[in-house]
């Protein structure tokens, strides 16, 4: 199957696994329907059950876009691990007050184990482990080997917690990850992330009428899915350069709001707006 093929039919699968999935976890929440629900900025209820859809989605439109071996094992390893981590924070939170990563870490150090913690903790092991999995002889030794492979699954992991810190209003780490999705496709030519595309067509809907979140677990799994997309298909260089660039949003995100440099920013607020319902009167958009 060519590659142009292959990116079609994951994004077909893809599309119909998220709207199927989330069809079937609608008609019968696990655990109940309160435990998947949410109140959003507006005080109305919003379900999180999109997430394990778009996990499912993605997961599916993935193993057709990569051939059986290494590099589909690591794909889904990364993506379920940073999926099911992000799905248990969600629905077990336990963090209290504990906000960001600088807040988990901290709520660490003073002994207390937050379900935020535990995520950190899982989605980077999987990270690593999925970079290891991938990883080929490149002729630098077993030291120079090792130290990629800690490069790898750092990037991996800090594009699974950027993407999660969009998720802040409606549709935003969707369209995010829609147009890493698109360059990642336009850069590389590789067809996995059009399986991102198909699960973002699909759960788009709900998630800009605000009937759905993506929640830790959804958000998650797509950055987790783009990093390992990024890790497999792109030079030593490039990601060396996307991991400085992930740690340098990761640690302007503690101290400057992602949301007010949208808002100041007229181009990034139009495409911030589209698609979704006006935001309440008195409250920042």
């Amino acid at each position: 199957m060519s590659r142009p093929r292959r990116a079609l039919v994951a994004a077909a699968v893809a599309a119909a696994t998220t709207h199927g999935a989330r069809w079937a976890l609608g008609a019968r929440p696990p655990g109940g329907r309160r435990r998947w629900t949410r109140t959003n900025h507006r005080g109305e209820d919003v379900s999180l059950l999109e997430g394990p859809a778009v996990l499912a989605g993605i997961l599916a439109g993935g193993s057709v876009a990569v051939p059986p071996g290494p590099h589909r094992s690591a794909l889904l390893l990364a993506t379920s691990t940073a999926g099911v981590f992000g799905i248990v924070d969600d629905l077990a939170e336990r963090g209290g007050q504990a906000k960001g990563l600088k807040g988990h870490l901290r709520a660490a150090r003073d002994g207390r184990l937050t379900t935020g913690v535990l995520k950190v903790l899982g989605i980077g092991a999987g990270a690593v482990l999925a970079a290891h999995v991938a990883a080929d002889e490149d002729g630098t030794g077993s030291t120079g080997r090792a130290l990629g492979v800690l490069a790898d699954g750092a990037t991996i992991a800090a594009a699974a917690n950027l993407v999660n810190l969009f998720d802040l209003r409606p549709g935003r780490a969707l369209k995010v990850s829609g147009a890493v999705a698109a360059t990642l496709t336009l850069a590389t030519g590789a067809p996995a992330p059009a399986a991102v595309l198909g699960g973002v067509a699909a759960a788009a809907p709900g998630d800009l009428g605000e009937r759905d979140m993506l929640g830790d677990g959804g958000a998650n799994a797509l950055g987790a899915f783009l990093g390992t997309t990024l890790v497999l298909t792109t030079p030593r260089a490039v990601r060396l350069g996307a991991l400085a660039g992930l740690v340098a949003l990761t640690v302007a995100s503690e101290r400057t709001s992602f949301s007010a440099v949208i808002a100041s920013t007229p181009w990034l607020d139009r495409a911030d707006r589209w698609g979704r319902r006006p935001s309440p009167e008195g409250t920042a958009r």
